[in-house]
């Protein structure tokens, strides 16, 4: 199950257990955790998200806000724990947690996986702009004030490797943002509805990226 929630979509995830109430709670900037008892239907769960809307944007954005200053890793918006191993030859996902014989090990996961999912997505877009743009080299760097440069000059674009710790949409909104500076190289109403065209909620997706 799916909602929509102030223009993004969450992952509806259900615990049933043996309790009279109905419990709605975000931990995660993407997941919406309802814990219920055994004889709710999906359509009243579904009633109950659309009347707290409220409640639910508010919590979103703390948590989206906390994101950055709390001591929990995330990767791809979801939120793990580490676990060190020094005896493992690869990283290992299983259900919440991240299996790892090292930081310097995790660390070498998450840049690979980067440039993985990056290429991927600049791929993507490029692909279905309609614009006539050349292709860019992607470069990968950990940057402190932006998430993303375009170089028009040297035909690059460099992502911040910090994106791999947020949700995909992020990184989608970046890699959109930058390919519409080759039309575009300000910040003017034109380069904006360009933006639109290919990430209609990239408002939203700023916020969070703004924490």
């Amino acid at each position: 199950m799916k909602y929509e929630l102030d223009g993004m979509l969450y992952q509806i995830e259900i615990v049933r257990k043996n309790n009279r109430n109905t419990y709605l709670r975000i931990r995660e900037p993407n997941i919406i955790y309802v814990t219920t008892n055994y004889f709710t239907t999906k359509k009243q769960i579904m009633k109950m998200i659309q009347e707290n809307e409220s409640s639910l944007t508010k919590i979103a954005k703390q948590v989206l806000k906390e994101q950055n200053t709390s001591n929990d890793f995330y990767y791809l918006g979801s939120i793990y724990d580490i676990i060190m191993v020094p005896t493992l030859k690869e990283i290992k996902i299983v259900d919440n947690n991240i299996y790892a014989a090292s930081q310097k090990e995790l660390d070498k996961f998450l840049l690979k996986k980067a440039n993985e999912l990056f290429q991927q997505r600049l791929d993507y877009y490029y692909n279905i702009m309609e614009e006539d743009i050349p292709y860019p080299k992607l470069k990968l760097r950990k940057m402190k004030t932006r998430w993303g440069v375009c170089n028009k000059r040297n035909n690059t674009i460099t992502l911040n490797t910090e994106l791999i710790h947020y949700p995909l949409v992020c990184t989608d909104y970046v890699v959109v943002h930058e390919l519409s500076h080759f039309t575009h190289f300000n910040h003017s109403k034109e380069f904006w509805k360009l933006v639109e065209k290919y990430c209609k909620n990239y408002k939203k997706i700023k916020k969070m990226l703004k924490g």
